[in-house]
């Protein structure tokens, strides 16, 4: 959608974002294939398939909003806040917004995905905390012991990420419960000097720190879903054989 806006030929799926774009697909056309064939009464298959389809749609949101903070990005030279022409601040404020809009979405689509865990592993993380996180499913599955290989891959990869990560957290949260997270880099520099101008932060090393949170995010909907689907195209198989 963005790139039609934009002016750029539609998206192609490559690399690892095709991969879990494919595994998410393989396991909402199962959900859908076996809703069509068997009666889903209590809808805990449609429900899975809702789940899923939104996981596709928020990574293509994210995506899109990784592309767009670098289209943007291209268009601001200027070094410091004050040297930069009205055009340039426009482009400047709409890579701003698209890259907030990105690392926000980065942990919006892992909480969603925690919750499609705790479903389909029957974790039951609201005993441990109400209001769950991924990353309190992934420590809800070390501390059951279940699926252990599912949930060691899962901890590699996070640990592969844990410092562009830790700068997205912090960035995330200083923009939902502080302040804007560009303000605080003014607010900090104006405690520096207070007469002195306002210099960019990097903007290539946090559209770096935003590209390789949505490869983790990639990574780990690979692994969960290569695994899930492999493990509910067993369970469908049996209980079709148990119905012959």
């Amino acid at each position: 959608m963005l790139r039609i806006l934009l002016g750029e030929p539609p998206r192609e799926n490559t690399g690892v974002l095709a991969d879990a774009m494919d595994k998410m697909a393989e396991m909402a056309s199962m959900l859908r294939s076996e809703m069509n064939d068997n009666e889903d009464r209590d809808h805990e298959y449609r429900k899975l398939e809702i789940w899923i389809r939104g996981l596709i749609s928020s990574l293509d949101e994210l995506e899109q909003s990784l592309f767009a903070a670098s289209f943007f990005r291209k268009s601001v030279k200027a070094g410091y806040m004050d040297d930069m022409s009205v055009s340039e601040q426009g482009d400047y404020a709409r890579y701003v917004y698209f890259y907030k809009n990105g690392f926000i979405r980065v942990f919006s689509l892992l909480d969603k995905l925690g919750t499609v865990l705790n479903t389909l592993y029957d974790l039951n993380t609201v005993r441990v905390k109400a209001h769950f996180s991924y990353f309190t499913v992934l420590r809800r599955f070390r501390s059951t012991k279940k699926h252990r290989e599912l949930s060691g891959r899962l901890d590699e990869i996070k640990e592969s990420y844990r410092d562009p990560m830790q700068k997205l957290r912090n960035r995330r949260n200083a923009e939902i419960h502080y302040m804007n997270s560009e303000m605080q880099d003014d607010l900090w520099q104006r405690h520096q000097g207070l007469h002195d101008k306002i210099r960019l932060e990097d903007l290539d090393e946090h559209l770096e720190d935003l590209r390789q949170g949505m490869e983790m995010v990639c990574k780990t909907l690979v692994e969960v879903f290569t695994y899930s689907n492999e493990l509910l195209g067993k369970s469908l198989e049996k209980s079709r054989d148990s119905k012959r």
